[in-house]
């Protein structure tokens, strides 16, 4: 058997921490976001020691979560934004809450980043919460609402509605949303119809 390259230790090494962090996102639900290392161990089904060589304390793996989960959801606002152009109507705007569903749906890292959000990152340490804020004002609520030409409460609203009705996808481990559905009462939330 021949060793491993340094390609190939990185590869692996990258896969892991990939792993870890999926399996924390979905600790986080599990435990009510009170996890620890032991709890992301087992649902990697990877030993104590091997969680803990990557990530030594809970608060710098949920650090990492959610770089990973704001650049996911990053990603996906950019992507709409060039899209839609600057001048969004409510069909593109529609289209934006089902990809964020779907992208919430199979990536708990990304749901994650708006669920604290909602919650004013209340689970983070106190030094932690404003930076987090401030990345999320920046770099994904301020650019929705001005994409979305909004600049009232309606994406409040809207956000509220998709966070709530992801959760139960999470919380009460339902198996699939009806993206379509929870984007209409999205929607609904936004322009303010019954």
């Amino acid at each position: 058997m021949c060793p491993r390259t340094k390609e190939q230790n990185e590869l692996i090494r990258i896969q892991r921490r990939e792993q870890i962090l999926i399996c924390a996102a979905r600790a986080y639900f599990r435990t009510g976001g009170s996890f620890d290392i032991r709890d992301v161990a087992r649902e990697a089904e990877l030993g104590y020691g091997t969680v803990y060589h990557y990530y030594p304390n809970r608060h710098l793996l949920i650090e990492d979560v959610l770089g990973s989960g704001f650049e996911r959801c990053e990603q996906v606002l950019a992507e709409w934004a060039n899209i839609s152009r600057g001048t969004p109507d409510n069909r593109q705007l529609l289209t934006y809450c089902k990809v964020l569903l779907r992208l919430w749906q199979s990536d708990a890292r990304a749901y994650l980043v708006y669920k604290m959000a909602a919650e004013h990152y209340a689970g983070l340490p106190e030094k932690d919460r404003s930076p987090v804020k401030r990345r999320f004002m920046e770099r994904l609520y301020v650019p929705l609402q001005s994409i979305a030409q909004r600049e009232d409460d309606s994406v409040d609203y809207m956000l509220a509605v998709l966070v709530g009705c992801c959760g139960q996808h999470y919380y009460a481990s339902t198996s699939e949303l009806d993206v379509d559905r929870i984007a209409q009462l999205a929607m609904q939330a936004i322009t303010k119809e019954s």
